[in-house]
């Protein structure tokens, strides 16, 4: 069975020794070292059943993506991790210096914008953005996209988190920009998250979860939220209903990778082709609220066909080059409409 290892301590990272508890480190035919951000529930549901399938015994180490990385580079000329496992693509992509080149053979059954064009990075899961509907408050109010939650009937019942805080917030952000401005820069787009704030009438949430519990919790009737928690309060028969923005969604995905100089080499190469075959992603499918990146995964009947929701594609380089100047515009057009 994997041990997971629970890695806090930021001044170890840089230390450059061993992790406590991990022991020393040779390439063995049945190891794999995984650093991974990843929620327990997507752990134990994926790395049960790569060790059943393989025989390979995984020792998870779990942190954030940022300390990961810092990790990562400490321990570049002797890495004691095989693969980074989750955690923002963007960032990956910043630190293809420190990650192995490979691309799975099962690449080819993945959508094309979700390919490894890096040669570097696999992505293995979707997770949207999404406005999240309490269905005991909603009564007979149409919300099918960021449009319909101008309705001055939603005016200071709407969940939303800060974008200069909140990753999903921030996603948001980006997602209706590219919706109502077909770019990040329109005159319309911004116009369109003014005429939001007014609405949202000075309730920005400190946290990403306070916004789909304060719907979930009948305290917002609407929250401007994402996919995973919003799909298992609709799997666990919460009073709520998600909303696949109709002007169009943006699908962000995470990265995984083969750390450079991977000792456990070929066990490496064997995680990466299991977290996109079809047996991983039909677990991720039916077992798990994430969503799986394979069109011929098997979905749970809590999610939605991606066939059926109008998606659009994230400019990465584009956002992250521009990132501070989004967050600043934001800032300044919050404190305008709250004076």
């Amino acid at each position: 069975m994997k041990k997971i290892v629970l890695f806090v301590a930021a001044f170890a990272l840089l230390a450059g020794g061993v992790l406590v508890g991990c022991g020393s480190k040779s390439s063995d035919a049945g190891r794999l070292v995984i650093y991974s951000p990843n929620t327990e529930d997507l752990v134990n549901n994926i790395i049960t059943a790569f060790e059943k399938e393989t025989g390979v015994k995984v020792e998870i180490i779990s942190t954030g993506t940022g300390e990961i990385f810092k990790r990562v580079e400490a321990e570049k000329n002797s890495p004691n991790a095989d693969v980074l496992w989750g955690g923002s693509w963007a960032v990956y992509a910043s630190n293809l210096d420190l990650l192995e080149e490979y691309v799975s053979a099962n690449d080819k059954d993945l959508p094309v914008q979700y390919q490894n064009v890096t040669k570097k990075i696999t992505t293995y899961c979707l997770d949207g953005s999404v406005i999240l509907v309490n269905t005991d408050l909603i009564g007979n109010i149409k919300v099918e996209g960021y449009m319909d939650l101008l309705n001055p009937a939603l005016k200071g019942k709407i969940a939303m988190g800060d974008p200069s805080n909140s990753s999903s917030a921030f996603a948001h952000l980006t997602n209706m920009l590219l919706d109502i401005g077909k770019n990040y820069t329109s005159a319309a787009g911004w116009d369109y998250v003014k005429a939001l704030l007014i609405q949202v009438n000075g309730k920005i949430l400190n946290s990403s979860s306070a916004v789909h519990k304060g719907v979930a919790g009948g305290e917002y009737t609407v929250g401007i939220t994402y996919e995973d928690p919003s799909a298992a309060y609709v799997r666990d028969g919460a009073p709520v209903k998600i909303v696949y923005m109709k002007e169009g969604v943006v699908f962000l995905y995470p990265g995984s990778a083969i750390v450079k100089g991977a000792k456990n080499l070929d066990n490496a190469k064997k995680f990466i082709d299991f977290i996109t075959s079809k047996t991983a992603q039909d677990i991720i499918g039916t077992k798990l609220t994430v969503r799986p990146v394979r069109a011929d995964a098997t979905l749970g009947s809590y999610m939605k066909p991606m066939n059926e929701i109008t998606i659009l594609s994230e400019d990465y380089d584009y956002v992250q080059k521009h990132k501070n100047e989004i967050v600043e515009q934001y800032k300044k057009i919050f404190t305008q409409v709250s004076k």
